[in-house]
């Protein structure tokens, strides 16, 4: 944008040009070369238009996600979280492989293990997050949680996460235990198991949290 001197005041555009005044002033600026018709429809925004609907993807995926764990991330207070996140949706997103460009998914990431492993990686602010040795078994009706003694903590919480990322809906479980005299930790099954499940573990000791993160 830039102001203008001339006996002849323009109004409209001339070319490429558009002159009008603001606060009293001439103005004339460069014509927008966005076209939302041939955003839609030309073959040169294809590129473009597949990376819109993947940031968009994401950034609802890791809303839905976000959702489940909302008031252990307000502990944490950390304002651009949900901008890493929506970076790790994307990272995971990316490891998609099944479905074609501008239509891979967070959901078909997370079908693989490194998908997972992004997750456990992640951290909530400056919050410790779990090392591989903190891990889920499964028997017939419970599950366990191995390793967890390895780490101290008065409180152990673990947010079991259904999450279908192609409606943005989820469904979500928790549970709470104190450690005192425990010597293992048994959850019980809400969810089918063949449906993708996430988990989540918040460790407290003296009603703060130490570790937090998914394992």
């Amino acid at each position: 944008m830039a102001t203008y001197e001339s006996l002849i005041k323009i109004k409209g555009s001339v070319g490429d040009l558009v002159f009008y005044s603001l606060n009293g002033k001439n103005v004339v600026r460069k014509k927008s070369g966005f076209n939302k018709t041939a955003f839609k429809k030309s073959p040169s925004y294809e590129k473009v238009r597949q990376n819109s609907s993947e940031f968009g993807h994401c950034s609802k995926a890791g809303k839905t996600i976000r959702s489940c764990i909302e008031k252990y991330i307000k502990e944490i207070d950390e304002p651009l979280l949900y901008q890493r996140f929506a970076k790790l949706m994307t990272a995971v997103k990316d490891l998609d492989t099944i479905s074609e460009r501008g239509k891979r998914t967070v959901q078909n990431g997370l079908s693989v293990k490194e998908g997972i492993s992004f997750l456990r990686e992640f951290k909530f602010g400056e919050k410790k997050n779990f090392s591989a040795e903190i891990y889920i078994s499964e028997e017939k009706e419970d599950i366990i949680l191995n390793g967890a003694d390895q780490l101290s903590a008065d409180e152990i919480t673990i947010v079991i996460i259904n999450p279908d990322l192609e409606t943005y809906s989820a469904e979500y479980s928790e549970e709470k235990f104190l450690m005192k005299d425990k010597k293992e930790i048994r959850f019980k099954k809400h969810f089918l198991e063949d449906k993708l499940l996430l988990y989540f573990l918040v460790f407290r000791s003296k009603d703060e949290i130490t570790h937090m993160g998914f394992i």
